[in-house]
């Protein structure tokens, strides 16, 4: 067979960027549930939108990541492989606070892009809409619920239904899934023509709901509750944990830049934990507004929403804060309570008894408790999983050997790798290599009967 192609996207997240190198069989560009992930690589570093003040080390933070992309695809590959950078929620809000830096940003990133052999097709920062979309897309994709080849190289319907998506990033959250429900904001509708099918979704993303900016949001606002003092309490931390920040680390960004207060942004505040699960639960919860609805159903903030129906895949820092919660605090995640006691156990956790459980993740260990109490208000409350639908939420990071995430479903959308007519007469490779396989067990199975029956005769006359 010819050797494989390969495709090459750059996910620029709020928080950090990764690499992954796709590859399949170039004979098959239409085909599905071929397309695998060759290789990833994590770049060293923040996200590119940390760059804001030194645009052209946002460049040079991928350089390491692009040299392994020259050892993983084969050399007489490379002009031919596609090169795409997709940034998300990080750049977005960049966007909103300072359009010039992002662009300067962006500009940095594409002449690195530019500078390697690859086929570079673009950088550009994706909407909400695009990052919920394509990663259900991926889902499904990868776990062949659109379609998927037969044993004789035939397309199959299978009959299944598709997945909702939900996708849990550092400074968005979004929600996507199939629906059979008039969808009454039309913001949130999209259709899509996938292999001769239709698909009716909804798709959300909620800027600001992302892992990180919650987290500063949440420091906002019980800075707001104690005036600023020079020490104050927070009842999500661990007893035993505290923390001297300055102001200007929690009001560097639009989603809390309306709460900025009129001191000076050096201001340093020393944050003291208390570990106190229901009044860090109260404090999450006033995140969210679950209130105003101009529709007939909302999630939270006004956002039209229709019942949540099917089965559910939830990555990203989803997956993370569930793993966390099943391999570090051994506790199985089955019913919304199951999640809420568990967030509740590491808020009363000590921090030296969580540095003993998790040394390696020591960076993030205090802030386990405020992520799972508000993945548990945002998939209850917030999109009204309850104890019948949310047992139908898978928590995974991969599907195979394939990340679960917004990359796949952007690249093969580029790529037109996925046909919106069903391609009826289209008959893979595979099919000669059966029809040949079933003509070679006819001639066996008849060879072995021939000899069968003349060694039976043969006994029976020697017998005679």
């Amino acid at each position: 067979p010819p050797p494989p192609q390969y495709g090459i996207v750059l996910d620029a997240g709020s928080s950090h960027t990764a690499m992954f190198i796709y590859k399949w069989p170039a004979d098959k560009e239409n085909d599905t549930g071929v397309v695998s992930e060759h290789s990833m690589c994590d770049v060293e570093g923040p996200g590119i939108s940390s760059y804001s003040s030194n645009p052209p080390a946002a460049g040079t933070s991928l350089v390491h990541c692009l040299n392994q992309a020259l050892r993983d695809v084969p050399k007489e590959k490379q002009s031919g492989t596609p090169l795409y950078l997709g940034a998300t929620a990080g750049m977005r809000l960049l966007n909103i606070a300072n359009p010039q830096a992002s662009d300067a940003v962006l500009s940095a990133v594409k002449a690195t892009l530019k500078s390697y052999p690859f086929d570079f097709r673009g950088a550009k920062i994706l909407s909400g809409k695009d990052e919920g979309v394509f990663g259900w897309v991926t889902a499904n994709y990868l776990l062949e619920n659109f379609i998927k080849r037969g044993w004789l190289g035939e397309w199959i319907q299978p009959q299944k239904k598709t997945l909702g998506a939900m996708d849990f990033g550092g400074a968005s959250t979004q929600i996507t899934f199939e629906t059979k429900d008039t969808i009454k904001d039309p913001q949130n509708e999209v259709m899509l023509k996938l292999y001769g099918q239709e698909y009716k979704v909804y798709t959300h993303s909620f800027l600001c709901y992302g892992r990180d900016q919650v987290l500063k949001r949440l420091l906002s606002k019980l800075l707001q509750a104690e005036s600023y003092k020079s020490t104050i309490s927070h009842p999500c931390w661990p007893t035993g944990y505290h923390k001297t920040l300055l102001l200007s680390s929690v009001y560097d960004s639009p989603c809390t830049d309306k709460e900025r207060p009129s001191l000076a942004l050096n201001t340093t505040v020393t944050v003291v934990g208390t570990g106190n699960g229901s009044l860090c639960a109260l404090h999450v919860s006033k995140l969210f507004n679950f209130t105003a609805c101009p529709f007939s159903r909302c999630s939270f903030d006004g956002v039209f929403q229709p019942e949540v129906s099917g089965k559910f895949i939830a990555f990203s820092a989803f997956f993370y804060t569930v793993d966390f919660i099943q391999t570090v605090m051994g506790r199985s995640v089955h019913l919304p309570r199951d999640l809420k006691d568990a967030a509740e156990t590491i808020c009363a956790t000590s921090w030296s008894e969580l540095l003993q459980k998790a040394p390696k993740l020591e960076k993030r260990l205090p802030d386990y408790c405020p992520v799972s109490m508000f993945v548990y208000l945002l998939t209850t409350k917030g999109y009204n999983f309850n104890n019948h639908s949310f047992p139908n939420i898978a928590f995974q990071k991969k599907a195979g050997e394939t990340s679960i995430g917004w990359a796949l479903g952007y690249m093969l959308n580029l790529t037109n790798m996925i046909p919106a007519e069903e391609p009826s007469s289209h008959k893979s490779m595979l099919y000669n290599y059966w029809v040949l396989l079933i003509l070679l067990f006819v001639v066996t199975t008849l060879t072995s009967l021939v000899t069968a029956v003349c060694l039976l005769r043969r006994s029976k006359s020697l017998a005679i």
